[in-house]
């Protein structure tokens, strides 16, 4: 049981929470201004300096600093300014992986939705996909209709999953796998990885069309030929066959309890005796009382993306997985960023 957090702990959190939006969108500035990028290679740059490298008027750089420093990730040593260790190993980096694109995303697409949450919440249904083009019943299906949303959200949802993809490479071994389905894959960044580590398996990426043409852009030819792109309906279109492991990863979140259902059969139906399910994605704790990740998801997944989902506590996953006659299940906990890796095999060998 998680102990309670005592006056104090609370009203600094309260704090923290409360004045969050603000520093959290001068966070956001700084890594497109290349703030902490530049201060990673020039520690101690004077405001001369930083005003001229990143073209902001000094007032607003004054004030733009100032906000940074009461976050503690950056701080003034005499008369130049420094990175501190937090934001020079995440906010200074720029890669595949980078916390900037992490950020752009969830300002750009999660907190706008986020002022309508009272509404969503009391409408049972994901209101805040009103303010984008199309009339499709989910986010995912609407990015079609907005083709930069769709870049920038990809590239946050690349940067992150790479970001928790250790939890998955550490514990998944497919050294003796043929073929692995990777369901609602995204733009290829888990197969990639993975066939990078199992030369000798191959991979089929099952997601949308317009996600799959996102796939198809980004795979390296030398990947080419192992790394197969299916685009098709998760729901209504039959799922590749001849594989011996399926995979969902970062994609169960987003549905109810009854699809969930609905997918862990149609993966059952899809393996041969002795083939293996994993899960691996964001999971709430079995009291559902903390994870700060987990419950930002649920709220975006509500709010904008679904209408339904959330991170689930692994036990959900387990349940599914058993109902649907899967055995062997078992999970593998305090992974990354609130994440679990959940495995099935489906009896017969």
């Amino acid at each position: 049981m998680t102990p309670s957090p005592d006056r104090s702990q609370l009203l600094d959190r309260f704090h923290t929470i409360v004045n969050g939006p603000a520093l959290f969108n001068a966070l956001v500035a700084g890594a497109e201004l290349g703030l902490f990028e530049h201060l990673s290679r020039h520690p101690q740059a004077e405001f001369k300096q930083l005003c001229e490298t990143t073209g902001v008027p000094a007032h607003q750089l004054r004030v733009l600093l100032f906000a940074l420093c009461s976050t503690g990730l950056v701080r003034r040593e005499g008369e130049g300014y420094v990175n501190s260790d937090v934001a020079e190993e995440l906010l200074a980096p720029q890669g595949e992986d980078s916390w900037r694109d992490i950020l752009v995303g969830w300002q750009r697409v999660y907190y706008p939705a986020f002022a309508r949450m009272t509404e969503a919440l009391k409408a049972g249904t994901n209101t805040a996909l009103d303010d984008y083009p199309g009339t499709e019943p989910t986010f995912y299906q609407r990015l079609a209709h907005s083709p930069d949303v769709e870049s920038v959200f990809h590239a946050a949802m690349t940067a992150f999953t790479l970001r928790s993809l250790p939890g998955l490479l550490d514990h998944l071994d497919l050294s003796q796998t043929r073929h692995l389905l990777d369901v609602g894959g995204g733009d290829g960044t888990t197969s990639k990885r993975l066939a990078e580590k199992y030369p000798g398996c191959r991979f089929t990426v099952f997601d949308t069309p317009s996600v799959a043409e996102l796939a198809d852009r980004a795979m390296p030819t030398s990947l080419g030929e192992r790394v197969a792109l299916c685009p098709g309906d998760l729901f209504t279109d039959p799922f590749p066959q001849d594989v011996d492991r399926v995979l969902f990863s970062h994609c169960l979140e987003v549905f109810s309890p009854e699809q969930i259902g609905f997918l862990m059969g149609k993966a059952f139906d899809a393996l041969p005796p002795g083939g293996q399910i994993h899960l691996y994605g964001f999971t709430a704790t079995d009291d559902e009382q903390t994870g700060m990740y987990g419950a930002r998801l649920s709220l975006y997944l509500n709010v904008l993306a679904t209408g339904s989902g959330m991170s689930y506590p692994a036990a959900d996953y387990e349940q599914q997985l058993a109902q649907a006659g899967f055995t062997g299940v078992h999970s593998v906990t305090g992974l990354p960023y609130e994440h679990t890796l959940t495995t099935g095999v489906k009896p017969g060998e």
